[in-house]
């Protein structure tokens, strides 16, 4: 028997736990990236409600100036719409990669409640295969609309000139995420596993077992 160099360990088993080691800790990056993904997504979220609550504010003082001197002195967080927009669209796009995972996403699954074992795996295939392909192809276009953004200096609209290409970045990131996260679920399936995202299917009401969120992301 061949042995390692490692303390006489067998060749082949120290090849098999080096390679258990590497796809551990790549499955621990993967699962923090879609987190991140998520908890970046939330930030934006909150992000929106905070400007959203300075504006309110800001037209409540203004209406109560208004009652005691006649005149509204015209308080308002400047391009407060345009910001809130984008901070929507990189909240919506940076979130999709932990909402897959989660299993949150409409899916329509009625052909596959049909159908079983191999046709079921094959149509699960053929789903990542074209949603990985629809989100590359969707995130390098973005990519290259973020180049063209910063390239030609593209500035926003309202009364603060935003540089398009960083809300167009939000975008593109959680473009390429959502895309290694189908090419993950792709590679689940080809390996005989259940997509995660069939977590979801599992907490719906009147499901008769659910999968604790814990488990969605266990590594």
């Amino acid at each position: 028997m061949i042995q390692s160099r490692a303390g006489g360990i067998p060749a082949g088993l120290f090849v098999f736990g080096r390679r258990n080691s590497n796809l551990a800790r790549m499955r621990r990056f993967l699962n923090t990236l879609y987190r991140v993904s998520g908890a970046l997504a939330a930030t934006f979220l909150v992000a929106i409600a905070v400007v959203v609550l300075l504006q309110v504010g800001a037209n409540i003082i203004d209406w109560a100036v208004k009652l005691v001197t006649s005149q509204a002195i015209g308080l308002v967080v400047p391009s407060y719409a345009e910001l809130t927009g984008f901070f929507l669209a990189a909240s919506s796009f940076l979130a999709l990669a932990y909402t897959l995972r989660a299993g949150g996403h409409i899916r329509v699954s009625l052909l596959l409640h049909h159908i079983t074992g191999a046709k079921s795996r094959a149509f699960e295939v053929w789903c990542c295969v074209i949603g990985t392909a629809l989100a590359g192809y969707f995130a390098v276009y973005t990519i290259d609309l973020v180049y063209e953004s910063f390239e030609y200096n593209d500035l926003s609209s309202g009364i603060l000139p935003v540089p398009l290409w960083i809300p167009q970045a939000g975008m593109a990131l959680g473009l390429v995420v959502l895309m290694i996260a189908l090419l993950d679920e792709l590679v689940a399936v080809l390996r005989g596993r259940a997509p995660s995202y069939k977590a979801g299917d599992a907490m719906q009401p009147g499901a008769a077992t659910s999968t604790p969120k814990d488990e969605l992301f266990a590594e």
